[in-house]
C-alpha cells in the first residue's frame, strides 16, 4: 500500500478524528466542534482515504474506533497539543485573533457570574472564539477533565480534587434557605425542623457535604428529608418557590437571590466546614497560553461578583 501522503492532511481533520475519537458519535463530535454532521462525516471520509482505514464503524449507539485509530489517537493529541503550542509567538494569547473552542463545566451559578462579562470582551474585540459551558455532571470532573473532554471546571468543594491543578476563586459558608413566606419562616430553626421541612440536594458534587450532614443527624437518631435531587440553582430555587422546600447552600448563592429567600445559619449541631469555589484544570494545561487567559478571565469574573 502506498504511503500516506501528509499534503491531504490538515487541522480540520485532524481536530475531527480526536473528536470523535472522545465523543463516539458523529452528532456529538459535530456539536463540540460546532460544525454540521456532514462536515464531520466528510472530513471522516477523506480520514478514511489518507490512512486505508475505515477509523470508525458504525453501531445502533454511535461509532466506534478500530484498532487503525486507537494506534494513532496518541498521535493525534499530541500533534494538535503541538500545533497550539507552534502559534504561540511567546507574546500571550490573542483572543480578537483566536477561534478556539473552550469546554469549561459548572453550574448554572458559575455561568451567570463568569458568561456575560466574558462573552461581552470577547464580543468588544471581534473574536471569533466559542464558549461551551457546559453543566456540571453527577461525580466529580476529574476525568473528565484528564481525559481532556474538558478544559477547565468551576466546582464547589468542602476538598479539592485529586490530580487536577487548582485556584481557589471563592471561600464560603453554608447557610440554610427556604422561601420568605414559608408557613414555618417564622419558627426557631431547630434540628427537628431542619429534617421536618422537605429538602431539595444539588444533586452534582456534593457527595461530601451531603455526607457531613447526614452523618451529624445520625448521631442524635434523626434524618432529614431529602425529597428532590436536581442539578441546578434554576431548579432549586423552583422546588423553594413552588413546593415549599428548603436547602442548604453556599450564603453567596443565597444572597443572589435575595429577598426572595429567607436566609438563617444551621442549628449549631451541624457544625459544616467551609467550602471552596475552585477552577479546576489537568496538570498538562498549565503552560497552555490561551488556557491561561481563560482561567484569568474566570478569575477576574469572580473577583468582581
Amino acid at each position: 500500500m502506498a504511503h500516506p501522503d501528509i499534503r491531504a492532511l490538515d487541522v480540520g481533520m485532524l481536530r475531527a478524528f480526536d473528536a470523535l475519537m472522545r465523543e463516539r458519535s458523529v452528532s456529538r463530535a459535530a456539536g463540540r466542534l460546532f460544525l454540521s454532521q456532514p462536515a464531520v462525516s466528510a472530513a471522516l471520509n477523506r480520514l478514511r482515504r489518507v490512512f486505508g482505514d475505515p477509523l470508525f464503524t458504525r453501531t445502533p449507539h454511535g461509532v466506534v474506533p478500530t484498532p487503525r485509530a486507537e494506534q494513532i489517537a496518541p498521535q493525534v493529541q499530541r500533534l494538535l497539543a503541538d500545533l497550539a503550542a507552534l502559534l504561540d509567538d511567546g507574546q500571550g494569547f490573542d483572543p480578537a485573533a483566536s477561534d478556539r473552542i473552550f469546554r469549561v463545566a459548572g453550574s448554572d451559578h458559575a455561568s451567570g457570574i463568569v458568561l456575560p462579562g466574558l462573552t461581552r470582551r470577547l464580543a468588544a474585540v471581534g473574536s471569533d472564539i466559542r464558549i461551551q459551558w457546559q453543566a456540571s455532571a453527577p461525580g466529580t470532573p476529574e476525568e473528565r477533565l484528564l481525559r481532556g473532554d474538558l478544559d477547565l471546571a468551576v466546582v464547589a468543594r468542602i476538598r479539592p480534587p485529586r490530580e487536577l491543578h487548582t485556584q481557589v476563586l471563592v471561600e464560603d459558608r453554608y447557610v440554610y434557605a427556604l422561601r420568605a413566606g414559608h408557613p414555618r419562616a417564622g419558627d426557631a430553626l431547630t434540628l427537628d425542623l431542619f429534617c421536618a421541612i422537605p429538602q431539595t440536594i444539588l444533586g452534582y458534587g456534593s457527595a461530601v457535604l451531603d455526607e457531613r450532614i447526614d452523618e451529624l443527624l445520625a448521631r442524635s437518631g434523626r434524618r432529614r428529608r431529602a425529597m428532590t435531587t436536581v442539578t441546578g440553582f434554576a431548579q432549586v430555587m423552583d422546588q423553594i418557590e413552588q413546593a415549599d422546600h428548603a436547602a442548604v447552600l453556599g450564603s453567596r448563592v443565597a444572597r443572589r437571590f435575595g429577598a426572595r429567600l429567607q436566609v438563617r445559619p444551621l442549628p449549631p449541631e451541624l457544625d459544616l466546614p467551609t467550602y471552596r469555589t475552585l477552577m479546576c484544570w489537568a496538570p498538562r494545561l498549565d503552560t497552555d497560553p490561551g488556557l491561561r487567559w481563560l482561567r484569568e478571565a474566570v478569575a477576574e469574573g469572580y473577583a468582581e461578583a
